[in-house]
């Protein structure tokens, strides 16, 4: 037992505070999400941390610490590109934190990227039936300063966000049957993301 405490990695806490989430206490501690949930098994819902509660942050030998860095992992977007992706964010998540619309632009990417769903931006947005927004007409709305954040943000190593999330859904306004039987893969604000 003995040994087993002294080669087990170091664990240290951190206080939440205002405007924390697991993802950016994550990032901010060069942890992946899942370490860091790994290391508070105490927290059931990634979701919901409360200020002032302590977080585990293991120190991570693994990898060597870097200074976080923005890596895009698909920059081959056109500037029309991501302005039809910042006006589709803005549309549906224009209430939500910075993080829910980073969610958002993800599942468009990881839809681009799955065989399941056309292979481009304008393709997947203006599929039949896929977004609300295209419907009523407020995808034609410009993008506000945080939509293209949003966006811009998820082209980077914060694609991590929504991994394999290709639908969302606010279920205070929408009844899905056939989305509550896939896996929940993350909620953030009002929008529950779905594999």
């Amino acid at each position: 037992m003995t040994l087993s405490l002294l080669l087990a990695s170091p664990a240290f806490a951190y206080d939440v505070k205002p405007g924390d989430t697991m993802s950016s206490i994550a990032r901010d501690h060069h942890l992946t999400l899942q370490e860091l949930a790994d290391a508070n098994p105490q927290i059931s819902n990634l979701n919901l941390i409360y200020i002032g509660q302590k977080i585990n942050t293991p120190a991570n030998s693994s990898r060597p610490i870097e200074p976080i860095k923005e890596k895009p992992m698909r920059s081959s977007l056109s500037d029309s590109e991501i302005d039809l992706l910042a006006r589709l964010v803005r549309a549906e998540a224009q209430t939500e934190p910075l993080e829910g619309k980073i969610a958002v632009a993800c599942v468009v990417l990881n839809r681009v990227e799955s065989p399941q769903f056309p292979d481009s931006i304008k393709e997947v947005i203006y599929a039949p039936g896929q977004f609300q927004p295209v419907k009523n007409g407020q995808i034609n709305k410009p993008a506000d300063e945080e939509s293209i954040k949003a966006v811009k943000a998820a082209l980077t190593d914060q694609r991590q966000l929504a991994p394999g999330a290709l639908f969302f859904y606010n279920p205070a306004i929408a009844a899905s049957r056939w989305l509550d039987t896939r896996a929940t893969t993350l909620v953030i604000g009002q929008h529950v993301f779905k594999k």
